[in-house]
């Protein structure tokens, strides 16, 4: 590991552009590619307009650029064979190529509901009572609707791009919704529905890097807020912020989370075959002093990675070469003790209808704080224009929740873009604990 490293990062969002900063920061970094990145991540490396499910293109781009170490931001890559189809390539060229993310098989995790409910019932892994309904098992998923009690779940199977989850009060409706999602309301993905309990309690997320033998590296746990409107109103969106570490994951949490749920997800992979090298990250809501899994992710989470990154002091690139290697060495890694808050500058009329293409200007490296870009581009002026609903995130280190926050919305305050708009208490919620 003393030789300098070529590396593929593969997406273009706010997480990515967060992995990205602390990657490049990395002495044994040598040449680096983001694909297709964004307007701030030409700050760190290199970006290749590639889109990362075009496998043949990513490989060509490995072969070009003699990547070592290609590392998948995003899951649809993942889930549709990204390490299956790179090893191959590479294997037919007895090409050595390191790879961060699991197999397909591995992916199912966040692939499929049904599949993940399934596997943590196999390994008595704490996670909402359920169900999963097709077309033809209707009847008793009502069945199974009317012995819960409001609000009810649905969660369409498989991707449907972070909209799949409906969250009903009325038990009529929930029956009707069930209907309309199996009859084809996102596509393929809802053919088949998994209808769970509400749990009730606080949301955060544990991230866990792993080698395929069971070795694993904890990074800091985060918590993110989806709805757009304060106070936790409104649609949900793709995240408009994050704290890192909620005072809620405490050490005795994060105790029973290892125990209950991070060593008997491994064992669990390991006892199936599944060679996971890669991110897991889990969905976790406290209910009482008791950690139950919401859901599995195969990647790390958006918009936590933009607080949880500038939290790690280690230089990560060395730990996620082991894990790739399945030889993880590293048991833990140091982190800053001060509080990180990420705070999304989202555009006007997001999640629903929003433009894009408008000219984002004032400081975008501010004193007090980190920029992450998300959903950014170049003109061929050289001018940075908003690409997506998500456009930036501003991510600041304090002593305090409150002392963080409160320097992010001083950096959000210097920049400008027309109809931009961001929360104002992010983190709030937390202040009681």
């Amino acid at each position: 590991m003393n030789d300098r490293l070529n590396v593929l990062l593969l997406g273009s969002g706010g997480r990515e552009a967060a992995i990205a900063w602390k990657l490049s920061q990395s002495p044994l970094m040598g040449k680096f590619f983001i694909a297709p990145g964004n307007a701030g991540t030409s700050a760190y490396g290199t970006n290749l307009d590639i889109r990362p499910t075009d496998f043949d293109a990513v490989y060509a781009a490995v072969a070009e650029h003699g990547i070592d170490l290609v590392v998948a931001g995003n899951e649809d890559p993942l889930v549709k064979g990204l390490r299956e189809q790179l090893e191959a390539k590479a294997a037919a060229e007895n090409r050595r190529l390191l790879i961060v993310g699991p197999g397909a098989a591995g992916a199912a995790l966040e692939g499929s509901k049904d599949f993940a409910k399934q596997f943590m019932g196999r390994y008595d892994i704490p996670t909402a009572r359920h169900l999963t309904v097709t077309a033809g098992t209707v009847a008793e998923g009502d069945a199974f609707l009317e012995s819960l009690k409001a609000p009810y779940v649905l969660k369409a199977d498989g991707l449907a791009a972070g909209k799949g989850v409906l969250i009903i009060d009325n038990l009529d409706e929930a029956k009707a919704s069930l209907r309309e999602m199996l009859a084809g309301q996102f596509g393929a993905a809802s053919a088949k529905v998994v209808i769970e309990e509400f749990l009730t309690g606080i949301e955060c997320s544990v991230f866990v890097l792993t080698d395929g033998k069971g070795r694993y590296v904890v990074l800091p746990p985060a918590k993110d807020y989806k709805r757009v409107g304060e106070g936790d109103t409104g649609l949900n969106t793709g995240g408009m912020g994050s704290v890192c570490p909620p005072p809620i994951a405490d050490d005795e949490f994060m105790r029973k989370v290892d125990e209950r749920v991070i060593r008997r997800t491994l064992d669990g992979l390991i006892s199936e075959n599944i060679d996971y090298r890669g991110f897991i990250f889990l969905g976790l809501i406290r209910c009482g002093d008791e950690p139950y899994v919401i859901e599995y992710n195969v990647r790390m989470g958006d918009p936590e990675t933009e607080s949880v990154m500038p939290r790690i002091v280690s230089d990560l690139l060395p730990v996620l070469v082991e894990a790739a290697e399945g030889e993880l060495r590293h048991d833990s890694l140091e982190t800053d003790p001060r509080t990180a808050v990420a705070v999304m500058a989202v555009s006007g009329g997001y999640p629903e209808a929003y433009r894009k293409g408008l000219e984002i200007t004032g400081e975008l490296a501010p004193a007090e704080s980190l920029v992450f870009h998300a959903g950014t581009r170049l003109d061929a002026e050289g001018r940075i224009l908003t690409d997506g609903g998500r456009v930036l995130a501003a991510v600041s280190y304090g002593d305090s929740i409150s002392d963080a926050a409160e320097k992010s919305y001083r950096a959000l305050a210097g920049i400008n873009f027309d109809g931009m708009y961001f929360r104002r208490d992010i983190g709030q919620d937390l202040l009681k604990f």
